[in-house]
């Protein structure tokens, strides 16, 4: 080859190269800008599933792309509660695209793996936050499909208007491993218990089966102003939500044209309380029907508020109440029963009472026939779902499990 020759050989490789380098640019970004959702995800939420991979995008931003229709799946406007199926492909605008991040593979590791959505974006701040709500929640149960943990006042299960993180955010965060990690159900921010995630797609679809078909039952226990009949009371009373206000609040009302409630309630304890002429009961509580604030509104309804209810208490009373030092509202999801979602075997699962309950109303002599609130009526008619025992008296609370954060201590 003549000397001439080498300059223009040259020119060619760079433009080949850089043609090579532009369409592979190309073919990345094509594959990026349409996301498409595998098998394992399918039967997600679209809301759940974008947040899972958009861990660094604000909640109110992502609500507000999917609602403005910037989010489209495959090619149509979807809402917030539309379910995906595998193969669904996504079309998301760029300021949604910058920040997609893909779950590690189980058990990866090395330089190829990547990290959990969310985790290496997340500022010092947040990750030390994270620590610190992991630490927090006790383990009840685990294994290779279910995961319970008792969540303490104070903290949401999600991420939201207003709050950076939530458990399911904060557990993805401590456990990077696990490829899957959802939310089987919700309790309020304001109450403490029990709290189920499902470590896969089919636990969760069994577990959500479970709480949507009325197949499990759900004990709390509760503080409330006045004393509580220690016989059972079924509440039937029909609820229905009221719009959200700009400020992501939202209450729920009693309605006849709403959604049927039935929740069936007891008192076990009672005690004079802190403040004057003002007795407390510590009622027991099962719940028939899931409804949202379904024990705050009902018992609020029979003249029971719950203490320190921020929405449907006694304000009056719970302002003296948080001067005398008591400054959460005081529900608590004790026992679960449920199926496992792989075994079919039934399991039954409680979370110690928190001290500050007994603290204001102790364990007192009681008949030889008292039992938690729907003792006689619901077990029958749930025999075949669960059967727990008659319930002993709560104890007070055993020091928690061990924490999330594999070597961390509280």
């Amino acid at each position: 080859m003549h000397s001439d020759d080498k300059p223009a050989d040259q020119r060619r490789h760079r433009v080949a190269a850089m043609v090579s380098g532009v369409a592979g640019e190309k073919q990345r970004q094509e594959r990026r800008a349409d996301p498409q959702v595998d098998a394992d995800e399918a039967g997600q939420r679209l809301d759940n599933f974008l947040a899972r991979h958009l861990a660094d995008l604000p909640k109110s931003h992502l609500f507000r792309i999917i609602r403005s229709g910037e989010v489209r799946v495959n090619g149509a406007r979807a809402r917030p509660e539309h379910r995906l199926a595998g193969g669904d492909r996504l079309r998301l605008p760029p300021s949604a695209l910058a920040k997609w991040a893909v779950p590690a593979q189980a058990g990866a590791s090395g330089a190829g793996a990547e990290s959990e959505p969310g985790t290496a974006g997340r500022s010092p701040l947040i990750r030390g936050q994270a620590r610190q709500m992991t630490r927090q929640l006790a383990v009840i149960h685990e294994d290779e499909a279910v995961l319970v943990v008792d969540k303490p006042y104070g903290m949401a299960v999600h991420g939201g208007s207003g709050v950076n993180l939530g458990v399911i955010e904060a557990m993805r965060m401590a456990r990077p491993e696990l490829r899957f990690l959802e939310l089987a159900h919700r309790l309020d921010r304001e109450t403490s218990g029990l709290l189920v995630l499902a470590k896969k797609r089919t636990a969760l679809v069994a577990l959500q089966a479970q709480f949507r078909e009325r197949q499990t039952r759900k004990q709390y226990q509760a503080l409330v102003w006045g004393r509580l009949p220690r016989r059972d009371k079924t509440i039937r009373l029909a609820l229905s939500r009221d719009e959200e206000t700009a400020s992501g609040d939202r209450r729920v009302r009693i309605d006849p044209a709403g959604q049927v409630a039935i929740s069936i309630v007891k008192g076990l304890a009672h005690a004079p309380g802190p403040l004057a002429d003002a007795p407390l009961s510590r009622a027991g509580v099962v719940i028939e029907t899931g409804r949202t604030h379904q024990i705050r509104v009902h018992l609020a309804a029979i003249g029971h508020p719950i203490l320190g209810d921020p929405k449907y208490g006694d304000f009056s009373r719970n302002r003296q109440l948080q001067s005398a030092g008591h400054r959460r509202m005081y529900l608590h999801a004790w026992r679960l029963s449920f199926r496992h979602p792989v075994s079919a075997a039934m399991m039954t699962l409680e979370a110690p009472l928190p001290p500050e309950f007994l603290e204001l109303v102790p364990d007192q002599a009681r008949a030889g026939d008292d039992r938690q609130a729907g003792s006689d009526g619901v077990e029958a008619r749930q025999a075949a779902a669960a059967s727990p025992a008659p319930v002993p008296s709560p104890a007070p609370a055993a020091p928690r499990a061990s924490a999330l954060v594999p070597g961390d201590s509280p």
